[in-house]
């Protein structure tokens, strides 16, 4: 595996860190499975040393869990986190919205509308990170444009959690046509100032998508019972 280029001057157990994280919140290491040390020095070409510091930073952030006389895993997706995140992100989602409504300028309005038309065209690509990131880049329009520094910061900090659980939601093809939909009506709401308006549809942006995850985890494991007999 290659490492990023822009992270060439960090210290390797932050490039070993940033490298595994990227992978448990894209899916490619999924949830439940075994972080072997070994392996993944191997994988990365690094010693075990920095493959023992990321796991122990991951365990601090709730990505890993430590399994006595298993070793270390990727964490589960449980529906209390889910919910416990979601709760969070609606509130913060619904305030950025209301203070774009007042605050967003015309170069805004345009950027954001060239955010809507980014979606349509990731999702045409069936690539799932790039819809994340299409995603990510229309959200953090509308927060940006608040202009409140406190507010930016919690958005981002959730963000990384947000992250996994929007994979997950991508994963789903029946909701990019709804997502589509919903980012347009939100584009709209700001363009009207429409407050309560923008409120509404925010919430039920989150709403569906919660929904929509509980779904696509319920089905993953379905099928990880069944590949079982």
């Amino acid at each position: 595996m290659s490492m990023i280029k822009d992270e060439e001057y960090l210290p390797l157990r932050d490039v070993v860190f940033n490298t595994l994280r990227q992978e448990i919140l894209t899916g490619k290491l999924k949830p439940g499975e075994r972080l072997m040390e070994i392996h993944l020095a191997n994988k990365l070409g690094v010693s075990r040393t920095p493959i023992r510091e990321a796991i122990r930073k991951l365990e601090l952030e709730g990505l890993v869990i430590m399994i006595p006389r298993r070793g270390a895993e990727v964490a589960q997706i449980t529906l209390k986190s889910l919910q416990d995140v979601m709760e969070v992100r609606r509130a913060l989602d619904v305030l950025a919205i209301e203070l774009a409504c007042e605050r967003m300028g015309q170069e805004d309005l345009d950027s954001l509308y060239q955010a809507c038309e980014n979606f349509r065209s990731a999702v045409k690509t069936k690539d799932t990170r790039m819809l994340a990131e299409a995603d990510v880049a229309f959200h953090d329009k509308i927060v940006l444009s608040t202009g409140n520094a406190r507010l930016i910061q919690l958005v981002s900090n959730l963000s990384e959690q947000m992250y996994r659980y929007r994979f997950e939601y991508l994963k789903d093809d029946t909701s990019h046509e709804m997502l589509q939909q919903e980012h347009m009506e939100m584009y709209q709401s700001i363009l009207r100032k429409d407050r309560a308006t923008a409120a509404d549809v925010v919430r039920k942006h989150i709403d569906n998508q919660e929904e929509a995850i509980i779904k696509q985890l319920q089905l993953e494991k379905n099928d990880r019972r069944k590949s079982v007999y």
